[in-house]
């Protein structure tokens, strides 16, 4: 009941009144009823109880106009600093020097300042909150202070204006009327709206336009001086064959009045004067140039020559340039042309002069070749001379090499022995440089054992170094390296026979070093030191650092050899010096698996010669004596001749066949070594034989090869002796 007297919407006030007019009804009516039962009793604790009802509505009421009070004032409040914010951002933006606009994410104006879209009369009063952009592009495309580019209608800038507006960032310039320029920059904000600066750049690019043209000016006045300090005449046409530019030279070679050069001549009064004065070299004429300066078929390069009565020559060039012009130049070749025929005269005179030259060197080159073929007969003689009486002192020292002997003269016998064997050496690679130098060099690069090589060289130097006072090291290494034997081992020697001679005090160092699969092989001495100017000389022939040096101690020919041979072999070679501390070649060298090239060459063979009986076919007597001792040394029965002939009459007139024969080729002037043995097996069958020889020409390796002989060079090895007799012994148990 009171609710429906209440009504919800009244004000607090008003609600209030409603309720104490109530009350006192009730209270009078409460007063003015007097009912035995206790009606009246009850109806008032029924109005107390609504007053108290009343009176706690009536405190809700007033707690909650309260709470309404406060949002009001917050609210207002709020209000009062969103517009303060307003005007604050408004005065801001406007006292940005640019025009300023912000679009939402959904491309709607919300602000911008009175200086955006100025320049733009009939555009600016459009400019309010709620314009899209579309229609602002729509209005400036529009607009009649826009200057749209030649050829550009309001849509297609339109258009493209939309087009750039869809990147995150945007700067462009606008041209307006009178000459002015917007530049217009865009930039996403972080919520997708947009915001647009535009600047007044008007004085900017009007200085840019001043400047450039200031320097084209600039570059004309540096062109024009150009041209006229270069000594070719120049014309430069436009695309329509009118002269824009010419320098003084072009008047001068083509004797034409400076007046008559103007701007705006046609090139066809050019060509007039050319035809005139000059006439065209071949591949060219008149017509031809013609059509080319018309350039409707268009215009490759152009070189062509003009000629002049009074003997003037002009080399002529033409080219288009980018804007569809062309430029043409005239260079006076007068002086070439007459120098090209004096040449061409000299050369005529110069050849007949070189054909009798060359005759002359031809006979001095086949002079010089059989000189030097007559050089390496005559070291291949004179080695092999050599090597008769080298190999008979090696046979009587291995001969000896087995008995009892006293330590001392054991040692002597070694070091007689190692001294043997670098003779052997010597004379092995003297050849083998012969063979080189007429460029017949052969290699035969295999194992080689480093320390036993090394050791011979200790052996073989180690007394001249103590004689100059030096200290000669050695450092090892054991290993197997892939090498020529002969060449690595004379290429050491002459390096170490080097740093001896140039060093007179201090040491010589020889070490070996390994560098992953390589072992570098180092040769150091405290020498003087090699200049740097001279570092490549010191490799040539017949080059020595120290000019006083004697002949005796070399005629500079080691290094050249051992650059030849390290060439050969593939080994790279190098050398580091200090003047004043000391110099370092260096030798580098493959390493091999040293214990697969021992298992293969297996142990020494044993000799079992105890009843065998050796022919021995040799005209020398010491080598033939030295021979003799060592295979009776090992047991062996030896039939002696000196000659093919002798030994085929001592085995018809014995009767008996020997197991083996060793046969000299050398044999004087009867039956060679090989044809001695292929006598020997006509009669008695095929007997194990070796061709001994020193003579390493390839053609007596090929007779050999083709008879079937083996050979063993000479200086003789023992052990490929003692090998050859081991194989002799074990075919014949085979046999048995």
């Amino acid at each position: 009941m009171i609710d429906s007297l209440i009504n919800p919407s009244d004000s607090p006030e008003r609600q209030t009144a409603k309720l104490l007019t109530i009350a006192q009804v009730l209270m009078r009516r409460v007063e003015q009823i007097t009912d035995d039962s206790g009606a009246a009793y009850a109806q008032f604790q029924r109005a107390a109880l609504l007053e108290d009802q009343v009176r706690e509505r009536t405190r809700d009421l007033e707690r909650a106009l309260d709470l309404l009070n406060a949002s009001n004032g917050a609210l207002a409040e709020a209000n009062r600093a969103t517009e303060e914010a307003r005007r604050n951002l408004a005065n801001a933006i406007e006292t940005v020097q640019e025009g300023f606009a912000l679009f939402d994410a959904d491309d709607v104006l919300v602000l911008c300042n009175s200086r955006f879209g100025m320049h733009l009369l009939d555009v600016q009063d459009h400019l309010r909150p709620g314009l899209h952009f579309d229609d602002y592009v729509e209005r400036v495309s529009r607009s009649d202070y826009l200057a749209l580019p030649d050829g550009e209608t309001p849509e297609l800038w339109a258009t493209a204006r939309r087009q750039r507006h869809k990147d995150r960032h945007v700067i462009l310039n606008v041209r307006i009327v009178k000459d002015r320029w917007l530049q217009v920059s865009e930039h996403r904000t972080e919520t997708g709206g947009t915001v647009i600066l535009q600047t007044d750049v008007t004085d900017i690019i009007r200085l840019e336009r001043h400047e450039r043209g200031r320097m084209l000016d600039d570059q004309a006045r540096v062109i024009r001086a150009t041209l006229d300090h270069i000594d070719q005449g120049i014309c430069i046409f436009d695309a329509g064959a009118t002269l824009v530019g010419w320098n003084a030279r072009l008047a001068q070679l083509l004797a034409i009045p400076v007046a008559r050069l103007r701007l705006g001549a046609d090139f066809g009064q050019l060509l007039q004067r050319l035809v005139m004065d000059f006439s065209f070299g071949e591949g060219m004429t008149a017509q031809a140039l013609a059509v080319w300066a018309d350039g409707r078929s268009g215009r490759g390069s152009l070189r062509f020559e003009l000629r002049r009565d009074a003997g003037l020559i002009l080399a002529a060039f033409g080219a288009e340039m980018p804007d569809g012009g062309f430029v043409m130049s005239f260079t006076d070749v007068t002086a070439e042309r007459a120098a090209l025929q004096a040449i061409s005269r000299a050369n005529e005179t110069l050849e007949a002069r070189v054909a009798e030259r060359t005759l002359e060197l031809q006979d001095a080159l086949a002079d010089a070749e059989r000189a030097n073929a007559s050089r390496s007969r005559f070291v291949a003689a004179a080695s092999h001379d050599l090597l008769q009486p080298l190999s008979a002192a090696k046979l009587f020292i291995a001969s000896v090499a087995d008995a009892a002997l006293a330590p001392r003269a054991r040692e002597a016998i070694d070091k007689a022995q190692n001294a043997l064997v670098s003779v052997e050496g010597i004379l092995d690679a003297l050849l083998d440089i012969s063979k080189l130098e007429s460029g017949k060099a052969a290699v035969s690069v295999g194992p080689v054992r480093l320390n036993p090589l090394l050791a011979q060289l200790t052996d073989e130097f180690a007394a001249i170094a103590a004689a100059k006072g030096l200290a000669l090291r050695v450092r090892g290494l054991d290993v197997m390296v892939g090498s020529d034997p002969a060449y690595l081992r004379r290429i050491l020697q002459n390096l170490i026979g080097n740093a001896i001679r140039y060093t007179e005090r201090g040491r010589v160092l020889v070490a070996a070093r390994r560098r992953g699969g390589m072992v570098r092989l180092e040769v150091w001495d405290t020498g003087p030191g090699i200049p740097e100017a001279e570092q490549d000389n010191i490799f040539k022939e017949f080059h020595r650092l120290n000019a006083r040096a004697s002949a005796s101690e070399g005629m500079g020919l080691g290094l050249a050899i051992v650059e030849r041979a390290c060439a050969l072999l593939g080994h790279p070679l190098g050398l580091t010096s200090r003047m004043g501390r000391g110099t370092c070649f260096m030798v580098q060298v493959p390493l091999v698996d040293a214990v697969a090239h021992e298992a293969e060459r297996g142990p020494a063979p044993s000799v079992q010669g105890n009843d065998k009986i050796a022919l021995l076919v040799e005209n020398d007597a010491d080598l033939r004596r030295a021979l003799v001792l060592l295979l009776e040394s090992w047991g062996m029965s030896v039939l002696e001749a000196g000659s093919g002939e002798e030994a085929l009459a001592l085995i018809d007139e014995l009767g008996i066949l020997p197991d083996l024969c060793l046969v000299d080729h050398q044999l004087g002037d009867g039956l060679t070594g090989i044809a001695a043995i292929r006598a020997l097996w006509a009669r008695h069958g095929t007997i194990p034989a070796r061709l001994i020889t020193a003579n390493r020409s390839q053609d007596v390796q090929d007779q050999a090869r083709a008879a079937g002989i083996a050979v063993l060079m000479k200086p003789i090895d023992a052990r490929a002796l003692q090998g050859f007799i081991a194989q002799v012994g074990a075919q014949a148990t085979t046999m048995v």
